[in-house]
């Protein structure tokens, strides 16, 4: 597999979940890596727990909603560090609704976490990568990204366009050393639901999600740590993980 000691990885969202379990991985394998959320105190938390890894840790408290943040995050980075070779655009949450119920400011909070904070990551390590022409972009989106569900019309939305997004980057920047990939999850036991208000949506769920059993984060990370390690002309544009008994 591929060497890390002396390569740096961002990943935002990185107080649970996907982000702690990837940064565990890539921290065990001995990669520099930031960590960037809005909670600090998790951030801290994860910081000493993953202190015996060979890795370097840093932390950097941001929110993706705010594109200073995200220049300031990658700004961070580059000046601890030297450079920039993995950013994991992690960042999401998932309050499901129905149409209905109108959970618009909910609605307005994938738009802004989902998508603008895709973007902002995007737009903040792009340059830096063209110029050393060389790189990898990762985004995690969802098999909510490929297929509609009730109540997820605004989360698969939000998940679709950040396909569309890497795509699009792909295509753009075909020819360089500068690699893109979409992580597309199935059901994975994370903080996701917790954020899920509408009574509906909860008690559709308990019906639902009794039917399998869920991905664990470290599922993920392995994915993830899958794609970046191919060879530097291989390029990795979308993996899906799902459990094997999701439809």
């Amino acid at each position: 597999m591929g060497d890390w000691n002396g390569k740096t990885v961002i990943i935002t969202g990185a107080s649970s979940g996907i982000g702690e379990a990837t940064a565990a991985k890539f921290a065990g394998e001995g990669a520099n890596v930031v960590l960037a959320a809005r909670r600090e105190d998790r951030l801290n938390e994860l910081k000493d727990q993953l202190g015996s890894q060979p890795g370097e840790l840093a932390i950097k408290t941001t929110d993706v909603t705010v594109q200073q943040d995200v220049e300031d995050l990658v700004q961070f980075t580059i000046d601890t560090y030297g450079q920039v070779d993995l950013l994991l655009n992690n960042a999401g949450i998932m309050p499901l609704s129905f149409m209905k119920n109108k959970h618009v400011d909910e609605w307005e909070k994938m738009v802004d976490i989902n998508i603008k904070g895709v973007l902002f990551g995007v737009g903040a390590v792009l340059p830096h990568m063209l110029e050393r022409n060389t790189g990898h972009i990762m985004t995690t989106s969802s098999i909510a990204g490929h297929e509609v569900m009730p109540s997820g019309a605004v989360y698969c939305g939000t998940k679709f366009a950040a396909r569309v997004i890497m795509e699009g980057l792909g295509k753009e920047i075909a020819g360089s050393n500068i690699r893109t990939t979409t992580i597309s999850p199935g059901v994975v036991d994370t903080e996701l639901t917790e954020t899920i208000t509408d009574e509906d949506v909860l008690e559709m769920l308990k019906k639902r999600f009794g039917q399998f059993e869920a991905l664990q984060s470290v599922d993920i990370a392995e994915a993830i740590y899958y794609a970046a390690n191919q060879p530097l002309n291989v390029d990795v544009n979308e993996v899906i993980v799902r459990p094997n008994n999701q439809e």
